[in-house]
């Protein structure tokens, strides 16, 4: 794996390709609840290849929003329908840790219950796909 393929890039690519899935059928912003791919995410966007990166996965180049959340976590069966289960990287903080609980939690149960604070747009963030505020019941 090159330096710049590590898992948390790997997985951005992956969240792009669902996030622009989730985007075509008409679906609400993504959420992007892990803290580790996040972080990767704003790497990227300091980056000159962002804009190759992002339209590779995505098709197009997204922008990075502000949107605070919490409960289900939405996208979670379209990625698995693409790629499989979630990998525990979903899962890591930014310092490696693991939340074993949230990744056993979603291994019996098959979602992810989180918090966000950001989302990907399509371009112009005032024309994005609007959230829906949730909260746990």
């Amino acid at each position: 794996m090159s330096p710049t393929q590590t898992p948390e890039r790997v997985e951005l690519g992956k969240f792009f390709e669902v996030s622009a899935r989730q985007f075509k059928a008409g679906d609400i912003a993504p959420e992007m609840f892990s803290t580790a791919i996040d972080a990767e995410w704003h790497r990227a966007l300091g980056s000159p290849e962002y804009a190759e990166f992002s339209s590779r996965h995505a098709g197009r180049v997204f922008g990075h929003v502000t949107d605070y959340g919490t409960g289900r976590v939405s996208w979670i069966r379209t990625y698995e329908e693409m790629f499989g289960p979630l990998p525990e990287i979903w899962f890591t903080d930014t310092d490696g840790t693991v939340d074993q609980e949230a990744a056993d939690r979603y291994r019996a149960t098959g979602e992810v219950w989180a918090e966000w604070n950001c989302s990907p747009t399509p371009g112009d963030p005032e024309t994005a796909p609007k959230r829906r505020k949730v909260t746990r019941a």
